[in-house]
This record gives C-alpha cells, structure tokens and sequence, in this order.
C-alpha cells in the first residue's frame, strides 16, 4: 500500500496568525512576519503529527492509495478520514495499460473513522497479475481551517507552540505529544481491533 498526497494545502490558508495569538507574541514582533515562515513550519508540523495519530485530514486535499490487489472484493478500506467524494479508480495491468472503473461499480461508504470504497451491485473487479489499482480520493474536514473541529484546532495550536518553545532543546524533552494534545485529540483516533482486519 502506498499513499501519497496529490495536493497540498496553501499557505494563505494555513492559520499563522491564530498560532501567532496562542503564542501571544508581542505586537511590534509578530506584526512585522519575521518569524511567520518558522511559525508555518511549526504549524505544518503540528497538522502533520495530529493527523497520524488520528488517521483524519484536517484540511481537505486530494490523495491517491495505489494497492496491488483489494483486501476484500466487497470493499476497500481507505486510510485518511474524513473522505468527500472518490474522484477515480484506475486498475493497471503489467504491460502499463490503465483502465477507469465505471463510477456505477463502486461507492463511497462514508464514516467519520472508516470510510471504504464498496462494491456496487457486483464484487470490485479481478486486479490484473502483476497489476495495481490506484483510487484518487479527497479527504478532510475542510477546505477552510475554521472547518476543522475545534478540539482539533486547539491540539494543533498547543502542539504548535510545544515546538516553538522547545525549538533550542535537544535534551531533556519527553519524547511523544504533550498530553493536553492526547487528551484533546483522543475521542478521534481510529481504534483498530483484531489487527485491523476488519478495518
């Protein structure tokens, strides 16, 4: 399995200026952006570390999942929540030659922690040997970061700032999230049983 990031998220709509606040630097320092690339980088950073450990996008983009065969023909368990809409599913036989899944084969079954590309009407088509399926998908809670929820944002901003001020320390930081940010981000991490087969 391999997932990679199709889009990014622009930094005019990245919230530099509510991490800015949270940090309550002082008007003259943080008016004048000195420090708005770092404070980006942090920022960046802190989405990164949230979204791993909860398995959600914050902000929507577009992903692509290339599988060399589905772990099951009714579904297809996606890794990102939450997904908006599949935009294709292409299957790739050894030779290179790609064809598009019809958009009446297959659904997008929509849940807050386990969205999953299902079967419609029939079983997922036979994947090539040798072959991959790549599905294209968009997934996030919004285009906008006053859409993101707001324990969410708060984890960010606190993870954010642990950066920032601990950006000079090389020793003596407890390794892991502070736990405001795992009690803040703790009701939306996936919980996988039996190894995550049904998942």
């Amino acid at each position: 399995m391999l997932l990679t990031e199709q889009t990014t998220i622009l930094s005019s709509a990245l919230p530099v200026q509510g991490v800015k606040d949270h940090l309550r630097l002082g008007t003259g320092f943080s008016d004048s952006g000195m420090q708005d690339g770092l404070i980006e980088s942090y920022l960046r950073s802190s989405m990164a570390a949230v979204e791993g450990r909860t398995g959600k996008a914050l902000m929507t983009r577009r992903f692509q999942l290339t599988l060399e065969d589905w772990r099951d023909y009714c579904e297809q368990a996606l890794p990102v929540a939450p997904v908006s809409a599949i935009i294709s599913v292409t299957l790739t036989d050894v030779a290179g030659v790609a064809t598009v899944l019809p958009t009446d084969r297959y659904r997008l079954v929509q849940d807050t922690h386990r969205p999953k590309l299902a079967s419609s009407g029939y079983l997922l088509p036979v994947v090539p040997v040798d072959g991959k399926i790549d599905i294209v998908f968009d997934a996030g809670f919004s285009t906008d970061w006053t859409g993101v929820p707001p324990d969410l944002q708060q984890a960010v901003y606190l993870m954010a700032a642990h950066y920032y001020e601990h950006r000079n320390e090389f020793s003596g930081v407890p390794p892991g999230l502070p736990y405001p940010v795992q009690a803040l981000i703790e009701r939306w991490r996936t919980v996988r049983v039996l190894g995550g087969g049904a998942a």
